[in-house]
This record gives C-alpha cells, sequence and structure tokens, in this order.
C-alpha cells in the first residue's frame, strides 16, 4: 500500500478532515503523517464574497472558517478536527479570484505580468462538538517575470489556470510565471504549513515544532528546507 493510500485511509479512523478537493494541499498536508480524510466544502464562494465587509486577508481567513463549518455540518458524525483554506490574488486593491473562463485567465495574466501582487491563504481549524474554531492568515508578496502573449496563450491552453486564484499556479513545470517570490512560499501554493502546524499544535494534535533543531539550519520556519520552489537560482526572497 502507498503511503498517500495509508495517510489518506479512512478505516484509519482520522482525527482530521481536509475541506479542499485540491490536490495541491493534499500534497502539502501529506508531509505532516498525520492521517487525515478529504472532504470537499460545499459553500458559495462568490456571495460570501459580496456579503462580507472586510479587507482582502480577513475574507480568506473568513472563507476558510465558513468552508470548515460547512463540512462539520455535513459530516454530523465526525468529532475530529476540520482544516479548512483558502487563497486568493491581490494586485494593488482588487481581489483576483478564480477566472471564470479562458479569456477571463488570459486578462488576469496579462494584468499581473511584471508586476508585483499579493498572495494571502487563509487557514481555519473547527471542531463541531466543541465548537472550537481558531484561525489565521498569511500574506506573500510575488513578482510575476514579463512572459509574452504566446507564453500566456499556451499556458491558459493548457486548462490549468481555470481552478487557481489569479489564473496561474507557482509551481506550473512549463509556464513558470514568477520570478521571485518574497515570504512563505506555501502560502503561493495554498497551505502554509508553517501556520496549520501551528494552529494544530494549540490545539494538542501530535505533529513537529515550528521551528528545526537542527544546528546548521538558519532560523525560521521548520518547512524552508521542504517547500523550496522550482525558480531560477536566488529567486527567493527570505
Amino acid at each position: 500500500m502507498s503511503e498517500q493510500k495509508q495517510i489518506t485511509d479512512a478505516s484509519q479512523q482520522p482525527s482530521l478532515l481536509l475541506a479542499s478537493s485540491s490536490p495541491r494541499r493534499r500534497d502539502i498536508l501529506s508531509r505532516l503523517r498525520l492521517p487525515f480524510r478529504i472532504v470537499p466544502a460545499d459553500l458559495d464562494e462568490d456571495q460570501f464574497a459580496r456579503e462580507f465587509q472586510g479587507s482582502f486577508p480577513e475574507l480568506v481567513e473568513a472563507l476558510a472558517a465558513a468552508k470548515a463549518r460547512a463540512v462539520a455540518a455535513a459530516e454530523p458524525a465526525f468529532d475530529g478536527w476540520i482544516l479548512a483554506a483558502d487563497t486568493t490574488v491581490i494586485l494593488e486593491g482588487d481581489m483576483l479570484s478564480k477566472p471564470v473562463d479562458r479569456a477571463d485567465a488570459t486578462r488576469m495574466l496579462r494584468l499581473l505580468r511584471g508586476r508585483a501582487h499579493q498572495v494571502a491563504t487563509g487557514v481555519a481549524l473547527y471542531n463541531r462538538r466543541a465548537d472550537a474554531l481558531t484561525s489565521g492568515h498569511c500574506s506573500t508578496l510575488v513578482r510575476m517575470r514579463p512572459y509574452s502573449d504566446a507564453e500566456i496563450e499556451a499556458y491558459v491552453a493548457t486548462g490549468d489556470p481555470l481552478d487557481k486564484a489569479g489564473s496561474y499556479a507557482v509551481q506550473h513545470e512549463l509556464f513558470h510565471p514568477v520570478e521571485r517570490v518574497e515570504g512563505c512560499y506555501l502560502t503561493v501554493v495554498g497551505l502554509p504549513l508553517c501556520l496549520v502546524t501551528r494552529l494544530l499544535r494549540q490545539q494538542g494534535l501530535a505533529v513537529a515544532p515550528l521551528r528545526s533543531p537542527a544546528a546548521d539550519d538558519p532560523p525560521g520556519c521548520m518547512w524552508s528546507s521542504q517547500c523550496r520552489p522550482p525558480l531560477p537560482l536566488g529567486a527567493v526572497g527570505q
């Protein structure tokens, strides 16, 4: 049996649900080696965003909490913790969420080209039985390279941008849209393990400490050596 199947096998009676269908979040969470089960949230995110009063980072945190509560309502027999996340792209005061179609994806990629923007990811951990909620958000500055219209067209044709905030994946092996990441790379992918680890430990779940004890490691997030992005040498800011 593969490690991934062992991790997500419901027969292990995991104490954690991941409220997301994103394969990227699934893969990131599996690094913690905690058993979990996937139950996507059924939530009208667009309506929630329209009605929300607050900043965009506050919005993604609130959306993560709403997703966790939605899964709790759909899984009344589950009494463990539900982990949810939401990510958005913020360009000069405007939010770029998932594109509605390929033309919209093309528009967003042209807007982002050669410019810097913020990516915010909110994370929430919820337990229905205790009605306990803990949440937070991370923001990272991302600088895009000056890719061409032809590159945009080829990337959009793959269909990859259609389920991603801002219409791009920082880790895409062919497009490589990002020139520099100044902050947490996994925030841009969609699930900052530094924040997830902190929330889980606050609730007594056994996960690794936030900082690496290795003497030769630089101080900071213990996951920094595990989430190095496929970017040109020197492209990731610290």
